[in-house]
């Protein structure tokens, strides 16, 4: 049996009006038909926070270049800067979908204290299953988020906001439940690297190298580099690499920039140097892997 028919059972009204999609000026977007939704047929660098629960069907995505498979109980928050691509998608799909601009999270995040942790968790899990009532939960801040931004008037905004901070309280909820945290007194490291990843999704392009990002933080580049590797797993350096090589990934093969102008735009010597870099990462030139 599939979750709308479970919902059906339970007498819980989930909307399904494919042909509504609701929104508050250009900063949040709430509706459920998939075909609405952008489908990045070639790896695309996100500039929003999408939220999505599959109800019925299945779908493949591929983010930051790993596969997930989505079928029925599955949501998928991505976070601006990943890489997103669609692999698939089942004809009987259904699903419901929110997207927020980077903008308005910004607004909402000095709202939520819990906002560094689910940042993490969303990074390295985005995509988990809920059933039963945690479930029903989302659904049921989905619905009134529909039914608010059907409405005009001067505190809409802000009801907006409180829900979607509410919603943030009961994501993290269900991510604690599923995944311990490690130690609560990395707080203050957490923040260290949240600066990190900022200054790194605002100058990778320009800056490969842990020296700069260590001296815009005032630190160390030892201190960043341990800082960094006790938060996530991963070096300063692998971050940066990582971030290069996804933008690298991408204009390959989604823009038709050659690769000369791909080397220029990350700002590499010439192309020799970026096919090196390139190869030594992926063991592949730039050329093969456009081909692949």
């Amino acid at each position: 049996m599939n979750v709308a028919a479970i919902f059906q059972l339970n007498s819980f009204h989930v909307i399904q009006d494919p042909t509504n999609l609701n929104r508050v000026n250009d900063d949040f977007y709430i509706y459920n038909d998939i075909k609405i939704l952008p489908l990045y047929e070639t790896p695309t660098r996100l500039e929003t926070t999408v939220v999505s629960i599959c109800l019925n069907g299945y779908t493949r995505v591929s983010i930051n270049m790993q596969e997930y498979f989505i079928g029925p109980g599955t949501m998928m928050i991505a976070v601006p800067d990943q890489i997103i691509q669609s692999l698939e998608v089942s004809d009987e799909y259904q699903g419901v979908f929110m997207v927020v601009s980077k903008d308005y999270t910004d607004e909402i995040f000095p709202k939520v204290k819990v906002m560094l942790p689910i940042y993490f968790y969303t990074k390295e899990y985005p995509c988990i299953n809920i059933k039963g009532q945690e479930l029903n939960t989302i659904m049921e801040y989905y619905n009134m988020l529909w039914e608010r931004t059907k409405r005009e008037n001067e505190s809409n905004k802000d009801v907006i906001q409180s829900l979607l901070v509410a919603l943030l309280y009961e994501v993290y909820a269900i991510y604690r439940n599923r995944i311990p945290r490690k130690k609560e007194a990395r707080n203050r490291k957490e923040m260290l690297f949240d600066q990190f990843m900022r200054h790194l999704s605002e100058h990778y392009k320009q800056e490969r190298s842990v020296n700069y990002y260590a001296k815009e933080l005032f630190l160390t580049p030892k201190h960043l580099s341990s800082v960094v590797k006790e938060v996530s797993g991963k070096t300063a350096g692998e971050w940066i690499d990582n971030f290069v090589l996804f933008e690298a990934k991408s204009l390959l093969k989604s823009s038709q920039k050659n690769i000369q102008e791909i080397a220029d735009e990350l700002n590499f010597a010439n192309q020799s140097f970026f096919g090196k870099y390139f190869k030594h990462y992926t063991g592949m030139s730039p050329k093969e892997y456009r081909r692949k």
